[in-house]
């Protein structure tokens, strides 16, 4: 069943490739308009511009903290009830070196704090990040998907695997659209969220 949506889609396919679409679009903007070197890295309300820049065409939600449990296979992201607080945690986590960004970053994945869109809205994040922080950014072209989404899924418990992955990505070319957009290419992400219930944490 498809997300509700401005356009009234129904078919999640569909909504699929319209969603691709317009938040590629919104993410040259972004790069191009210099939008992002305005906002203050590693903050939440830097993550919620950005997806409230990507989405905002196509949901109302954009940019707002869920108000529902969500999960992706057997990983159960952020409880509503914690995620505030989460939220709160993560801003004041340091940031000043390579280790404790990937820390954070493993974190706010973890909060998952929008309904839809977390992954690529959190890889520019990222980017935003380490382009402040160190003069660096990843290049996705060589950053096979599955040995990331497996490291993204273990990361929580142990993180050397995503610190190790993405150290080897590492590029100085801060400025180059094209490796800024492989950063929100779809195959990076998960397909399908799950709803719970509270009561279902117990």
């Amino acid at each position: 069943m498809a997300l509700k949506n401005k356009f009234g889609i129904t078919d999640p396919a569909e909504l699929a490739r319209t969603e691709e679409k317009i938040s590629k679009k919104k993410a040259v903007e972004l790069f191009e308009y210099g939008i992002l070197d305005k906002l203050e890295p590693g903050k939440f309300s830097a993550l919620a511009e950005i997806h409230k820049y990507l989405f905002g065409e196509i949901y109302d939600f954009a940019g707002i903290v869920r108000d529902v449990n969500i999960a992706k296979g057997n990983f159960r992201f952020a409880p509503v009830m914690y995620l505030k607080a989460a939220l709160i945690h993560i801003d004041e986590m340091p940031q000043s070196t390579y280790d404790e960004i990937i820390e954070k970053y493993v974190e706010m994945n973890a909060a998952h704090p929008f309904r839809e869109g977390n992954g690529r809205s959190t890889r520019i994040w990222l980017d935003v990040i380490l382009k402040k922080e160190l003069g660096q950014v990843i290049d996705w072209s060589p950053v096979d998907k599955n040995d990331y989404l497996l490291a993204m899924e273990r990361s929580p418990i142990k993180d050397v695997e995503i610190k190790h992955l993405l150290k080897k990505a590492l590029t100085d070319k801060i400025n180059d659209r094209e490796i800024y957009m492989k950063g929100i290419d779809t195959s990076y992400y998960y397909e399908g969220y799950t709803i719970f219930k509270a009561e279902e944490l117990e």
